[in-house]
């Protein structure tokens, strides 16, 4: 830990900050406002939907502006899109909502990439505790983003206006954190002796596919439910205190583990880690499947966080080792664009899903990408068994 790194931290935590308030009350806004009920999760949907579409856009500012300047962007757009997404709710109009959230994902495209800036303010023997401590950043916003939504709900005469006002203001506190950290400048892609591979074939490493499938459908599974809890606990008649005390719950779980993940990662290897987080995910559907009470929405979304965080920072770590300096910006933006899309879709399925089939069909429909999870982990075990079964180049047998 150094102070670069402790500031970054910080602004991680603001934007998580963000990222469960807009989780928290999203939803809930958009079921006042939308037309139909199913579409009361579109607002969370254009906001990791626009962050799929930015993240391109974003991979060519950092090469151009570099990483402070980028980020600073980034944080003056997540002021101006909390500040339209008040107007929206004060004129209670959903399309503007959508518009508000949708110019919000740039802002959480540049969020997502603080946990590889991190790597590059520490020495790189420490890159997984690097990405680890950034993460646990996390905890500020699972304490906070609850109590914020929950503290500014009435504040102003439409229900949650207070709460985008508040977020205005947390963008610019980590607008004045950001500025202070000196980053390293990027290589521009042409810089290194050896040229930047294309995206094509950086994506026919194991590693590259494992990483990516991993941290997406990891993410995707999280944001499915935890999109949805708000609406399926106002379904079972619990009040909105129990909504956000069971989402402060699940981002604590999401982000405490990471003072040690780094470090097992580390010591029982990062397969392994990851593995565990795709049962955890299990745990947490069998959980959720066995009542309705708070007590099981707060066990399940608990088991769902501490298997997003071993999924997650196993996922980044592993993503790490497929590319060169020269390659970052590209390849980052490939994972983040897969993980934000996929969220994109969860999003809307979440909404869909919980006002038509409720929430035993949720968790059902969840198995199917915990599965595929597994089994990419699997096909990479198997793949890593394999080439160490090979005897070496030359050997006589």
């Amino acid at each position: 830990m150094n102070r670069n790194l402790l500031l970054l931290t910080l602004c991680q935590g603001l934007f998580f900050t963000n990222n469960v308030t807009f989780i928290a009350i999203n939803g809930l806004v958009g079921l006042q406002l939308a037309p139909l009920g199913w579409m009361a999760t579109l607002p969370i949907m254009a906001y990791v939907g626009g962050g799929a579409l930015a993240a391109p856009l974003v991979a060519r500012h950092q090469r151009r502006y570099g990483r402070s300047t980028c980020f600073q962007i980034g944080l003056g757009v997540a002021i101006v899109s909390a500040a339209l997404c008040a107007l929206a709710a004060t004129l209670r109009s959903f399309p503007l909502l959508l518009v508000a959230t949708v110019l919000a994902g740039y802002y959480n495209a540049n969020g997502a990439l603080y946990r590889f800036a991190a790597i590059e303010v520490v020495d790189v023997s420490y890159k997984e505790r690097a990405i680890s401590w950034v993460l646990a950043g996390g905890i500020l916003g699972g304490v906070l983003g609850p109590n914020l939504a929950t503290a500014t709900r009435d504040l102003m005469a439409q229900p949650f206006t207070g709460a985008y006002v508040a977020l205005m203001g947390v963008a610019v506190v980590a607008w004045l954190l950001i500025r202070r950290i000196p980053f390293p400048p990027l290589h521009e892609a042409g810089s290194s002796a050896a040229p930047g591979r294309p995206l094509r074939e950086l994506a026919r490493q194991p590693n590259f596919v494992v990483a990516i499938v991993s941290a997406a459908l990891g993410y995707g599974v999280m944001n499915l439910l935890m999109a949805a809890t708000p609406i399926a606990m106002q379904q079972c008649k619990h009040p909105f205190s129990a909504a956000a005390l069971v989402l402060e719950v699940h981002v604590l779980a999401m982000f405490v583990p990471s003072f040690f993940t780094g470090h097992l990662i580390k010591r029982v290897g990062v397969l392994p880690m990851m593995t565990t987080g795709a049962l955890l995910n299990l745990g947490c559907v069998l959980f959720a499947l066995s009542g309705e009470d708070v007590m099981h929405f707060a066990g399940a979304l608990a088991a769902l966080g501490v298997g997003w965080n071993f999924l997650y920072i196993g996922g980044t770590t592993l993503f790490t080792e497929t590319y060169r300096p020269n390659e970052r910006t590209t390849a980052q933006a490939a994972m983040d664009t897969s993980v934000m899309a996929t969220m994109a879709i969860t999003s809307f399925s979440s909404g869909a899903l919980v006002t038509t089939g409720g929430w035993q069909w949720m968790n059902l429909a969840s198995l199917v990408p915990i599965a595929a999870t597994a089994g990419a982990l699997v096909w990479l075990a198997r793949l890593r068994r394999a080439r160490r079964a090979q005897p070496p180049e030359g050997a006589v047998s």
